[in-house]
């Protein structure tokens, strides 16, 4: 079969060019045009035809809801950031830095679902299948049947689903995957955004589950095209240091499920495992309390963690530092201004360190009261008590919001055994209520400006 012409489309203004050019001939754009397949001029058959379907207007009311089939991948940390598992017919785009663990997890993903029934295939384009065969090995998946192709052609690649039919495959990666249709290198623009349509297609026309590895650029962003994350339902990102034995993933888009989920790992010699309590983690063991900590209550999807925040203030030059990890920076300033205006702390003259212990990113306001008393506790030298929590927000007139379900952050506290917490008043739990059983030993202070909590923290 003959190679269909390509042209180059401008990505700004659409225009078109028989070969490739730095500047666009219609709007004048640099490094704007990207090869595509030409429309032919004759009545042809268009080549998505066969996974189209034909469909007529329907009212909303009328058409029947039929809630998604899911597929659990046995592991619950997956599960979890996938909205419950596998949905029939869904695409998956996961992507990570090189080396995080992607192809470990989904290998160890596809060993449990064909244990327990399912049809998996898993297609690789980086390695062999000997490769392939001896990761499993080495993760401890002995007489393993899942099915393994080492292929990138795509045309290849889509016959082999057609004639096994799988439930679930797994494209490792779509940046190795290449059409025939067009001229250009593996891992283009122009060849994932094809590569990735046909496969979303196919999954959509046969109910077949396909995950696509993606790999991702200098910036953390997903390589290749952006419509690549529009395409696919769920969207999911690795992160964790290379030098660290643990690793989240977060959902970034979910169709299927909510997004901001974490699913938490720990790497091991035989694979990722899951971590069923993350918040011990993000705690630091300390054998006595020390001076700027405060641990506080973080919301991660559905999934309340205590993270211990910690400050060092120390005496800085004529142009003090401010410098803070896992937090925002300009929000730290912020803090600080609050602090000195409301509360009487001032921190001119000093250098300000904070960080979230564990490498955990807080994007929540929730973390600026524990923000605040770990920088006060640091500047006067004196630790918190034993078993300390806070968490609220606090407005630049020094009152302290309410953080977003409150009580169920207070439950995960007490259920770790913390003693004393500082929250604002409209997330402490009301007197006389059934729930107060799940705050048994606890302590809650409720309060509305932030000197409140600093006279409550000097009492204690």
């Amino acid at each position: 079969m003959a190679k269909e012409k390509t042209i180059y489309v401008c990505t700004e203004c659409g225009g078109t060019a028989p070969k490739w050019l730095g500047k666009c001939p219609s709007c004048n754009a640099w490094n704007t045009l990207v090869e595509s397949v030409a429309e032919s001029a004759l009545p042809t058959k268009n080549r998505f035809a066969s996974l189209a379907k034909t469909a007529e207007v329907a009212t909303l009311g009328d058409i029947d809801a039929i809630d998604f089939q899911r597929t659990a991948t046995g592991h619950d940390e997956l599960d979890r950031v996938l909205g419950g598992g596998i949905v029939e017919g869904g695409v998956v785009l996961i992507g990570g830095d090189p080396g995080i663990g992607k192809s470990t997890l989904l290998l160890q993903a596809l060993d449990s679902l064909q244990r327990s029934g399912q049809k998996t295939l898993y297609v690789t384009g980086e390695e062999s299948g000997a490769q392939v065969a001896l990761r499993s090995r080495r993760l401890g998946l002995d007489h393993s049947q899942v099915k393994v192709l080492a292929e990138i052609g795509l045309e290849k690649i889509l016959a082999t689903l057609e004639a096994t039919q799988p439930n679930i495959a797994v494209i490792d990666s779509i940046q190795t995957v290449y059409s025939e249709q067009l001229t250009s290198a593996p891992g283009s623009v122009a060849q994932v955004r094809e590569c990735a349509a046909h496969l979303t297609r196919y999954a959509k026309s046969s109910g077949t589950s396909i995950v696509l590895v993606g790999h991702v650029t200098k910036e953390g962003a997903l390589a290749g095209p952006r419509v690549l994350e529009h395409m696919v339902d769920t969207v999911l990102y690795f992160e964790g240091d290379t030098h660290s034995s643990f690793r989240l993933v977060r959902a970034i888009k979910n169709r299927f499920g909510a997004v901001n989920e974490i699913g938490v790992f720990a790497m091991t010699e035989k694979g990722l495992k899951g971590v069923s309590n993350p918040s011990a983690i993000f705690l630091s063991q300390h054998s006595e309390p020390v001076p700027g900590s405060c641990v506080m209550v973080t919301l991660e999807g559905t999934r309340p963690l205590l993270v211990e925040i910690q400050a060092l203030v120390d005496s800085g030059g004529p142009s003090p530092r401010r410098l803070s990890v896992g937090l925002d920076k300009d929000r730290l300033a912020m803090l600080l201004a609050v602090l000195h205006r409301h509360a009487g702390v001032a921190c001119m003259d000093q250098d300000v360190f904070v960080n979230a212990v564990g490498g955990v990113r807080i994007s929540e306001p929730a973390a600026d009261l524990a923000v605040m008393l770990s920088i006060t506790s640091s500047l006067r030298g004196k630790a918190l008590p034993k078993g300390f929590i806070a968490f609220g927000e606090v407005g630049l007139a020094g009152e302290v919001r309410p953080a977003p379900r409150g009580q169920e952050r207070l439950k995960e506290a007490a259920k770790l055994g913390f003693s004393v917490a500082i929250v604002p008043k409209a997330n402490a739990p009301k007197k006389g209520t059934k729930e107060n059983k799940d705050f048994e030993g606890l302590t809650i202070h409720a309060v509305e400006r932030i000197e409140e909590a600093m006279a409550i923290v000097r009492g204690l």
